[in-house]
């Protein structure tokens, strides 16, 4: 956790060492009666040295740190691959019919007019015939009568000796198309992925144990290892349940596959490149990598090729441990110091810069407090959150507006498929709105802050997503389904971090993990969601429209964080956001604010604003280590203790 801000014992600095500097040479009686916020002037007030501190002394993004932010192209690659991979493998056709063993020297027009009825009211078909049946009569001696044309009261019965698909838009096999996953089975790669994110809680749940336990570094190379290992053995599944065995060992990797690598990287960057390094990481990275899977799985045209392709990739991870160091903060927490400080000092070499050996030996006495004031917060739970009513009311909002964003953001990306064009380009264009995404979110979510943004991101999305569903030109329901992507995209992206932010520090990993749980428990639901267009196709963009305006809706009634001293107590989490308004906007009460500043200031120069600003600044760093170690990606999905501690 990082340590609160304390008070220089110089009077100058009483104001915690704010640019306006209102009582630079008063005595302290004279200071403290000025800024009466202030607590006491004492020599016994010590400054902890953060470690955020020693990044200005080592480089903020010196040669090292640039060298750590091209390593995560990698793992960035291993997320969305493990992430989106199933979907490739597990494409059915468009246009399917069932198998006739007689028929198989006739072509495929002959075969059908002769062997399958016309589709039945309400099946799900964009053709006229029926894709799960066949005219029950025998086709031999059909053949023989010259028959060529099918007579619309002969008997139908279910497909008996398999099924035969048309590959022209779907280049290759599938797994589907092997173990003949449709009509009455149709649901099953659904439910496969629904195996994938089970294997995801568990996954993160014990991945998240191993870093707390062995450091992040053994976690890296273990999540990766195995997304490895049970990604290749997908390649040699023959039924479902092998098949989704595999895919629940895939899910252990995913998300902690990067994340770990992630908030690595984030912890050894200065605060003000740290933004940069966050966004631009998933924007660009974890965006390309998205856009490039569709093609390796169309030009390699075998779902077990594919398989191995975008697994065995995830070995190079085993090199870890020579090319990336272990978390300074995570050493530093288990009480290794030295060795933390040795890692630095490895910084110091490749950046060309030189620390003073007495910031090294006050950044050890900082860490031997430090420790003291964590011990103090392990005595709290998640169950702490429940236990007031505002705090309780907070939390459970949390929780269920992650669990809409997870699903929504889910259900959109493996809808690709019902919106009847063309899944390797429709998934391309998709998954880049994920670059333009970021890159709007960086440059106004602190302006304009999270809470209003997140409700019009969440509502656009509902809005374009039930529009499509309207919409019977596939061009067009394409076109909106993909603005309604790129909106939620930029609702997962703040979700990430409104937890953070929201809940008091004693609980604040803790929650964190519990939110993101509880959105891969929704996560389960998606893949169902889209297996809805069996039904009708308009039913899941309507479904995950109606959920966007709703998930938009609730997140009015969230506190707005911008700005705002973070809570660290409990009580503290219960009386933040009290002073708010539901119609508050802090673009619009900034400009208050400012001139009600520059009135002050023209009036004396022993206003109090300046401590708060000082204070708001310490708390928007934390808030920004924090929030940026609990992203996925995004899309989720860090463990309890990385979240705290950054």
């Amino acid at each position: 956790m990082p340590p609160q801000e304390k008070f220089e014992t110089t009077v100058p600095n009483c104001l915690s060492n704010d640019n306006d500097n209102v009582c630079p040479s008063l005595a302290p009686s004279a200071c403290e009666t000025i800024c009466p916020s202030q607590p006491p002037i004492s020599s016994k007030d010590e400054k902890n040295l953060d470690f955020d501190d020693l990044l200005p002394h080592i480089g903020e993004f010196g040669v090292y740190q640039k060298i750590l932010f091209i390593l995560m192209i990698p793992f960035a690659c291993f997320v969305a691959w493990v992430y989106f991979s199933q979907i490739f493998i597990t494409l059915v056709p468009e246009e399917h019919w069932c198998r006739i063993p007689e028929l198989e020297n006739l072509t495929m027009a002959q075969r059908i007019a002769l062997a399958i009825p016309p589709a039945a009211e309400g099946e799900e078909s964009t053709k006229e015939y029926s894709r799960c049946t066949m005219y029950a009569i025998n086709y031999t001696e059909v053949l023989q009568s010259g028959i060529t044309t099918a007579n619309l009261s002969w008997p139908t019965e279910k497909c008996r000796h398999g099924w035969e698909f048309n590959f022209t838009d779907l280049p290759y096999s599938t797994v589907s198309t092997e173990l003949e996953w449709v009509c009455e089975k149709a649901a099953l790669p659904s439910l496969a992925q629904s195996v994938f994110f089970v294997g995801a809680i568990f996954g993160g749940l014990i991945f998240g144990w191993i870093a707390d336990r062995y450091g992040r570094i053994p976690a890296l190379v273990g999540t990766n290892m195995a997304g490895f290992l049970a990604g290749v053995a997908t390649v040699f599944a023959t039924n479902f349940w092998q098949f989704s065995a595999c895919r629940f060992l895939v899910g252990l990797a995913f998300d902690n596959c990067f994340t770990m690598m992630y908030i690595l990287v984030l912890e050894y960057v200065g605060p003000k490149w740290r933004t940069f390094v966050a966004n631009m990481s998933i924007a660009l990275f974890f965006t390309f990598a998205a856009c490039i899977l569709p093609w390796i799985a169309y030009f390699l045209a075998d779902w077990r090729m594919t398989c191995i392709a975008t697994s065995v990739p995830l070995v190079l991870a085993i090199a870890t441990p020579w090319m990336v160091p272990e978390s300074a903060r995570w050493l530093v927490s288990q009480g290794q110091v030295d060795k933390a400080i040795g890692i630095l000092r490895k910084f110091e070499r490749i950046n060309g810069t030189k620390v003073p050996e007495n910031v090294y030996k006050e950044f050890k006495d900082s860490c031997a407090r430090l420790q003291k004031e964590e011990e103090a917060d392990r005595s709290y739970s998640v169950l702490d959150l429940f236990r007031s009513t505002r705090l309780r009311n907070t939390t459970i909002l949390l929780i269920v507006i992650w669990m809409i964003i997870s699903l929504v953001f889910d259900g959109h990306v493996r809808n690709v498929d019902n919106l009847g064009l063309n899944v390797f380009v429709t998934f391309t264009i998709a998954s880049a709105t994920e670059l333009p995404a970021d890159t709007f979110l960086t440059a106004v979510l602190d302006r304009w802050g999270r809470r209003w943004l997140a409700f019009g991101s969440m509502v656009l999305s509902g809005i374009f997503s039930i529009w499509a569903s309207a919409v019977s030109d596939h061009m067009y329901a394409a076109s909106l389904a993909i603005f309604g992507r790129f909106c939620v995209n930029i609702s997962y992206n703040i979700g990430l971090q409104y937890a953070a932010e929201v809940l008091p520090t004693v609980v604040r990993a803790q929650g964190v993990a519990l939110i993101h749980i509880m959105g891969y428990v929704a996560s389960i639901v998606a893949p169902f969601i889209v297996y809805m267009a069996v039904f009708s196709p308009v039913l899941p963009l309507l479904v995950l429209g109606t959920l966007g305006v709703l998930g938009g809706g609730l997140a009015l009634f969230l506190p707005e964080t911008l700005d705002k001293d973070l809570p660290q107590t409990l009580q503290d989490g219960e009386d933040f956001g009290k002073d708010q308004a539901i119609w508050d906007m802090p673009c619009l009460m900034k400009r208050a604010e400012d001139e009600e500043s520059a009135m002050k200031r023209s009036f004396t120069r022993g206003s109090i604003r300046g401590s708060l600003r000082a204070s708001r600044r310490g708390e928007t760093l934390r808030s920004s280590m924090i929030q940026r170690s609990s992203i996925r990606s995004h899309k989720s999905m860090t463990s309890p203790i990385e979240v705290e501690r950054l």
